[in-house]
């Protein structure tokens, strides 16, 4: 409820025309004037009031937005929509330093592809984990559909500790966990040979496979254990969406495919590939106990060290199933209950509603028919609660506490507001409110909207498209958020916001309080990478200094406002340079740089960390090394030499 400053401003604008050609010259100082000099309307005003974050004051809602081909995380704040963090994963990112120190480079490093390290990656979807279904704040993980690569993210101190290469598939889409994160799921995208194997592109159906793979995730440690992990063969279908069931159908998970029709393209088919993958009204749903394969993969053969369980062996096993859905979908979301699957086919009007009864009253009828590859295929009809038209280019839903499902569409370049039915609204399965985006959008996201307890509030519409939302800046658009209040009857725009540096494809949003990150660091001398005391840290400046074994030489230093120690660093051309830095404060917000020129090292150093850099001092010469943080008044002043000596 608006309050009496906040009602009174509204009051005032009342009868004030809509334009919006106002620049706000000669402004007066109440909010009156001001909004009368901008031509502000009533929800103008009301929308501003909406997402204005007085100074001091944060946000509700932290939302994790993924960066596209950017490779990395983007941290915002809800309502403000303010950008207040870019956590780097898949590709370095100089102003934090992530790829430059030795530990972030060895967690690059650590997924390479073929033996290369990639320095870009394609980030798609973000997955918070979860407890009993509901996010917990602890860790976020992030996919590389480029190179089929999964990240973990400690929300500690929001940085990359790990990143998986997955050594069946070169491509991957789907990446969610399961309700306790007992498991990581990442789907395949791209048919291929397992293993990164060659077959000729005539042999696609015999030869190519999809995959689904459940990598073993140990919150104690907080990472991924590859040797824990397995994964079930899928037919050369391209997986693309999906999610795990919560409550009623916790162990089960759901994953979309399309081009069923195994279309490979002009040379092959002699049609293009996405007509030749458009040709049947419906693909397939894949349908996997996963509890119970996760019994089945202790036996199964392994590819490149990866346990596989084959498609025959889950069929025998009565771990995958397949259901027809509408064709070419993308979405594939379970209700909080865990009782209803949505399905979205971006060439259906309807979200296809299934329930996961009646999924499981079909497998115990054998209700179904074999396909090309031995998949049961269950019967759709039995399988199916309900489908409500919500408009063209339906792609993703999520949900709300008041019984409601949100779906985006792409092609209305709208959001639908529609009921569900069971035990959630009496008035289910109908069409209750619509909203138009600008425009194209691809993902929605409502607040912890993913979970068995979704809280509502606010959505977000991730768009692809701006066109004349922005000021121009070149013939490449900015992607556009738009935040959407669905408190009400009606859902209510509030907010554009541009994303410059990004095309964000999913996000997920939490409540602020369930995010508990450090302000400093634990330990003065804290080894982000391990997340415990750093074993080459130098705590005390007066035990700071260069030592030298034969070729190496290695550097003990401390950093503080406004002084390295030491300030002088001598070393012979040739040397191997091992550089160990530690932020010696523990002042919140007291962050150092180091920048070596020439040597490509930079570095920032949080209050309490501790990072290394190893280098060849091959070029004789003097080299200024200085803090890249405006961290004091004598900023300037924290410098030092370093002198390689011919």
């Amino acid at each position: 409820m608006l309050g009496p400053v906040a009602g009174g401003l509204l009051a005032s604008c009342s009868g004030i025309g809509g334009g919006k050609s106002g620049g706000g010259a000669g402004l007066g100082s109440s909010a009156q004037d001001i909004a009368s000099a901008r031509n502000l309307t009533p929800d103008d005003v009301a929308a501003a009031l909406t997402t204005f974050m007085p100074s001091g004051t944060h946000d509700d809602y932290y939302m994790f937005a993924s960066g596209g081909h950017a490779g990395q995380v983007l941290v915002l704040g809800v309502p403000s929509m303010r950008i207040i963090k870019e956590i780097g994963v898949f590709t370095p990112e100089p102003w934090q330093g992530w790829g430059f120190s030795d530990e972030a480079k060895d967690v690059l490093a650590s997924a390479q592809v073929d033996g290369k390290t990639m320095t870009w990656g394609d980030t798609h979807h973000p997955a918070l984990s979860e407890t009993s279904g509901s996010y917990d704040g602890q860790f976020l993980f992030i996919n590389d559909k480029a190179h089929a690569r999964i990240a973990v993210i400690d929300l500690r101190d929001m940085v990359t500790k790990q990143i998986v290469k997955n050594p069946l598939v070169i491509s991957d889409h789907a990446c969610f966990v399961t309700p306790n994160t007992d498991y990581l799921i990442e789907g395949a995208q791209y048919a291929t040979p397992l293993g990164w194997g060659y077959a000729p592109i005539e042999q696609f159906k015999d030869k190519y496979r999809g995959a689904v793979t459940f990598w073993k995730f140990d919150r104690t440690a907080g990472r991924i254990v590859p040797e824990q992990s397995f994964a079930i063969e899928l037919p050369p279908y391209f997986q693309d969406l999906g999610d795990a069931g919560k409550l009623l159908s916790d162990g089960w998970c759901f994953l979309n495919s399309f081009n069923t029709e195994l279309a490979v393209g002009t040379a092959v088919d002699g049609k293009p590939l996405e007509i030749g993958a458009s040709q049947r009204d419906m693909d397939y749903l894949s349908v996997i106990n996963w509890k119970q394969a996760a019994e089945v993969a202790k036996s199964a053969q392994k590819i490149n060290g990866m346990p596989v369980i084959k498609m025959q062996e889950a069929v025998n096993a009565g771990i995958l199933y397949e259901i027809p859905e509408p064709n070419c979908p993308h979405g594939v979301d379970v209700a909080p209950k865990g009782d209803f699957m949505v399905v979205s086919g971006k060439l259906d009007p309807h979200v296809t509603v299934y329930n996961f009864k009646k999924i499981q009253d079909a497998i115990a009828a054998k209700k179904f028919q074999p396909d090309s590859y031995g998949i049961p295929v269950l019967d759709f009809q039995s399988c199916v609660e309900a489908q409500v038209e919500v408009g063209l280019g339906p792609l993703h839903t999520q949900f709300d506490d008041k019984g409601y499902a949100y779906t985006s569409l792409f092609l209305d370049s709208a959001i639908t507001r529609w009921t569900l039915g069971g035990d959630y609204r009496q008035d289910g399965w109908k069409v209750a409110d619509k909203i138009s985006v600008q425009y194209n959008v691809g993902h929605l996201s409502a607040i912890e909207g993913d979970t068995v307890a979704p809280k509502g509030k606010f959505l977000v519409s991730l768009n692809k498209w701006a066109i004349d939302r922005f000021s121009e800046v070149g013939p490449l658009h900015p992607q556009n958020f738009q935040l959407i209040d669905i408190s009400g009857d009606k859902m209510k725009l509030v907010y554009d916001m541009p994303i410059g540096m990004a095309e964000p494809h999913y996000a997920q949003m939490v409540r602020a309080e369930v995010v508990k990150p450090w302000k400093v660091y634990p330990k003065t001398g804290w080894d982000p990478a391990t997340q415990q005391s750093s074993t080459v840290a130098t705590v005390e400046p007066t035990k700071a200094g260069v030592g030298r074994d034969g070729t190496t030489s290695t550097v003990n230093m401390t950093a503080m406002r406004s002084h390295y120690s030491p300030d002088i660093v001598k070393v012979k051309q040739g040397d191997k340079v091992v550089w160990h830095l530690t932020n010696i404060e523990n002042a919140e917000d007291a962050t150092h740089g180091f920048s070596l020129p020439g040597q490509n090292v930079n570095l920032s150093l949080e209050p309490g960390a501790t990072l290394t850099v190893t280098f060849t001092a091959d070029h004789a010469g003097v080299h200024p090394y200085y803090c890249t943080e405006f961290c004091s008044a004598l900023h300037l002043e924290m410098m030092g030499y370093f002198i390689v000596e011919p």
